[in-house]
């Protein structure tokens, strides 16, 4: 991802609707965690400049919480912001002892032009412990590629289907696979298709549109805490488990 939209995420991750809700999402479905799972060592692969590891630290304080992303600056902000040790590397080869993580966390990355979504998946597969969890968000479908997944080098784009097939080819048994964005989807395909520039979607917007969607996200999280599956979405959210029959 280019220098400028680390620089656009650093500064306005505690504070965008969209970031709101994907970390209430992310805690959602990692509190559904078996609890020992839960107070084990944990990490955040493709963890940015480190909002959603903080949000993890003030909830899990107890937890040992490890972050890892590609960029050193990133990584030096989001050490900063959580206050977690964090590794510079790449997904497609993590850099961690077989078995190290109870639970693995990653949003928004396997899309990436840089990762071999493959090969990353059975990295986490090799540094998840027995019954270890992994918790994925992930761009939905390849038709809605746009200038926004260009600006932050996004590649792909999937469906419940292709990640439910990626999950299963790789070593893990899917728990729980979702669409997100529901509600706000018809706004995001308009916008994605009629926008032009290079710019991503990554910024702060009016107080009363910030406040309309926060509300409209939270509905979507009360129905995902319910177990629900979304029909559709501009996102696809995953709990999988990892399958001890597999390597």
């Amino acid at each position: 991802m280019e220098r400028s939209e680390f620089d656009k995420l650093d500064r306005v991750e505690d504070r965008m609707w969209w970031f709101a809700a994907l970390h209430r999402n992310l805690m959602t479905l990692l509190r559904w965690a078996p609890p020992e799972a839960a107070n084990s060592p944990m990490l955040d692969a493709g963890c940015g400049t480190g909002g959603f590891l903080a949000r993890v630290v003030g909830a899990y304080p107890e937890t040992a919480m490890f972050g890892l992303d590609v960029d050193p600056t990133a990584c030096a902000r989001a050490a900063a912001k959580s206050s977690c040790p964090i590794c510079a590397g790449s997904l497609d080869k993590l850099p961690f002892a077989d078995g190290a993580f109870a639970i693995i966390i990653s949003a928004d990355v396997l899309c990436h032009g840089g990762v071999n979504e493959h090969f990353a998946l059975r990295q986490f597969h090799r540094c998840l412990a027995k019954d270890g969890w992994l918790i994925l968000k992930l761009p939905a479908y390849r038709w809605l590629l746009s200038r926004h997944d260009a600006a932050v080098h996004n590649v792909r784009r999937y469906t419940v289907n292709t990640i439910r097939s990626l999950l299963h080819t790789t070593g893990f048994a899917p728990v729980y696979i979702s669409y997100w964005n529901t509600l706000l989807f018809p706004f995001m395909v308009v916008t994605r298709k009629l926008s032009s520039g290079i710019a991503s979607d990554v910024k702060l917007y009016t107080r009363p549109i910030d406040v309309l969607w926060r509300s409209t996200t939270r509905l979507e999280t009360a129905l995902l805490r319910k177990g629900i599956r979304l029909p559709f979405g501009g996102a696809v959210i995953a709990i999988a488990e990892r399958d001890i029959g597999h390597g």
